[in-house]
């Protein structure tokens, strides 16, 4: 007897959500925002059981892999480092796109994941439209300020993560263990 699934694998339904939230993300934000939005039996289990096609790490300031970050691999790598502001503004975008996205769809699980979601946005619990509270957000003072800070640093990290090899550029670079004593 043969059991084939329609549905699709762990891999495309992990892609399905981080086409729409644009930006690496936490294992658990891109099988909430698939369970909300889409069909499919995404876990974080399944996301975090092992390496699946198409899927590689954030990276960190650093070349490591940032802890819990999934992105897609074919992403440049200028959209898969994470520094602080670029980290914040990218959350409050991933906001707006799947508010707008949750307004064409809306369910119960999606009302949900917009309340969840509108925790992480400055007055987003109390707005009216959470999508226009994150471009609120986004457009703070503050927020830009940092992110033109961050700008000069993170060109020069885009420019030495170039260099890394393939494999180095997808799960990042292991850390090295403190050595004892003076070897």
């Amino acid at each position: 007897m043969n059991h084939l699934s329609t549905l699709p694998t762990t891999g495309e339904q992990a892609r399905h959500a981080l086409l729409l939230l644009g930006a690496p993300a936490s294992a658990r934000l891109v099988v909430d925002v698939h369970e909300a939005l889409f069909d499919g039996d995404l876990s974080v289990m399944a996301l975090a059981r092992e390496r699946i096609a198409g899927l590689c790490a954030a990276l960190r300031e650093d070349f490591s892999a940032a802890p819990g970050l999934v992105a897609l691999a074919e992403w440049p790598l200028s959209r898969r480092i994470v520094t602080p502001a670029a980290r914040r503004a990218d959350e409050l975008a991933m906001i707006v796109r799947v508010a707008e996205f949750a307004a064409i769809s809306p369910g119960r699980s999606a009302r949900r994941l917009l309340r969840e979601l509108a925790e992480r946005v400055p007055d987003g619990l109390e707005a009216l439209d959470l999508a226009d509270a994150a471009r609120a957000a986004l457009t703070d003072p503050d927020l830009v300020a940092k992110i033109a800070a961050e700008a000069p640093a993170r060109a020069e990290l885009i420019a030495r993560a170039a260099a890394l090899d393939e494999k180095q550029q997808l799960y990042g670079v292991p850390a090295v263990p403190h050595q004892r004593g003076k070897g």
